[in-house]
């Protein structure tokens, strides 16, 4: 089912976000019918109900002799618009989700099947076999039914068990955390960079952004620990090299804090393992491909994963670091030049020819007071 899901969910998006349709000749000449008639064939009839409720009820011809199930009936049905218009705006909220650039893809394909009918895409009309009915429940409660061709079963959702799942910050569909965003926003908060690194008007990273010196490897007197690596033609440059233990060190306990509140909404993280960190790929490498990359065999089911047990969520902190060291900080602490001007210029490299004729230059230095 999971591999259905990302097929169906997929094969949706792409024929959502394609031009092809615009140029099917036997499309462009279809008659579609996208009216569906939601509220029309609902409350059909519910005219007469209400007189007649109203009438039991004025001459007490009633069920019962204080006309309660009457009386019950009567305020479903007055209720019934608002409550219907409210539902069809909270179901489309969620399905709008389905929409979104990084929607997690093994996400019940159903909802996203749904989202098509209720606005109208190209090949999701009535006339291509869909259809979408409200129905008024006896208990007061109100029920979408959405059946087609890509549906083998109907998909029901209650007007009741919806608003219950939203009282409780419960989706049906999960949304992806902006996880880039997030990242940045951590980058700029997890006390590593220099004083001038932050622009104070949006607390964001300044293009100037860089690691604070005391994270710089240092020796025992203060002076720069350089990796020396070869730029060609026999030249050399020095790299500053960072303490990266003293880095994790200081970025662990933000990382986990940052992490314990995503685990409020276990679903939207099972949603940000399945599109960034269990394939670790960066938001840049996303925006290269033509579809975002999918976390795979590693990915993690809504069915079976929730709620999440300790080892998953231990897993998820760990690798949500591991991403944002890989991601993030990498680029703050790589192929960086020396701020001492003169230690940044590029020098001859040593090499073993140099390095035997400096030798024998010392020795003859060596030599010549005893001539």
């Amino acid at each position: 089912m999971e591999d259905k899901n990302i097929k169906i969910n997929l094969f949706i998006r792409q024929l959502n976000q394609s031009n092809a349709l615009g140029y099917n000749k036997r499309y462009i000449a279809s008659t579609a019918d996208y009216n569906f008639k939601i509220l029309d064939r609902a409350y059909e009839g519910t005219g007469r109900v209400y007189a007649k409720l109203k009438t039991a009820i004025n001459n007490n011809n009633c069920s019962d002799p204080i006309c309660q199930a009457e009386t019950m009936k009567l305020k479903y049905l007055m209720e019934a618009p608002r409550k219907s218009l409210k539902f069809l705006s909270d179901l489309g909220s969620q399905l709008l989700i389905t929409e979104d650039n990084y929607y997690d893809v093994n996400q019940n394909y159903q909802y996203a099947v749904a989202h098509c009918i209720l606005t109208g895409k190209p090949t999701f009309a009535k006339s291509d076999g869909y259809n979408v009915t409200l129905m008024l429940k006896s208990d007061g409660s109100q029920e979408l039914i959405f059946e087609g061709p890509m549906l083998e079963q109907p998909l029901i959702v209650n007007s009741d068990a919806l608003a219950a799942l939203l009282e409780s910050n419960t989706n049906v569909v999960a949304e992806t955390p902006d996880v880039n965003k997030n990242m940045l926003a951590l980058l700029a908060n997890v006390g590593i960079m220099a004083g001038n690194s932050i622009n104070p008007d949006t607390g964001e990273l300044s293009p100037q952004a860089k690691i604070a010196d005391e994270f710089v490897l240092k020796d025992k007197n203060g002076q720069y620990i350089y990796e020396v690596v070869e730029i060609g033609d026999g030249m050399g440059r020095n790299i500053l090299q960072f303490d990266l233990d003293k880095i994790e060190r200081k970025i662990t306990p933000l990382i986990n804090a940052e992490v314990a509140g995503m685990l409020t909404a276990e679903q939207s993280v099972v949603a940000a393992w399945n599109v960034f960190i269990g394939a670790q790929t960066s938001v840049e490498e996303d925006d290269q491909m033509a579809q975002n990359a999918n976390a795979g065999f590693v990915a993690w089911s809504y069915d079976y994963d929730l709620p999440l047990m300790p080892d998953k969520k231990n897993l998820f902190m760990n690798k949500y670091k591991e991403y944002f060291m890989n991601n993030y900080l990498k680029q703050f602490t790589t192929n960086k030049l020396p701020t001492v001007k003169a230690d940044a210029v590029p020098f001859q490299l040593e090499t073993e020819e140099v390095k035997e004729e400096n030798k024998e230059q010392e020795q003859g230095a060596q030599e010549a007071p005893q001539n």
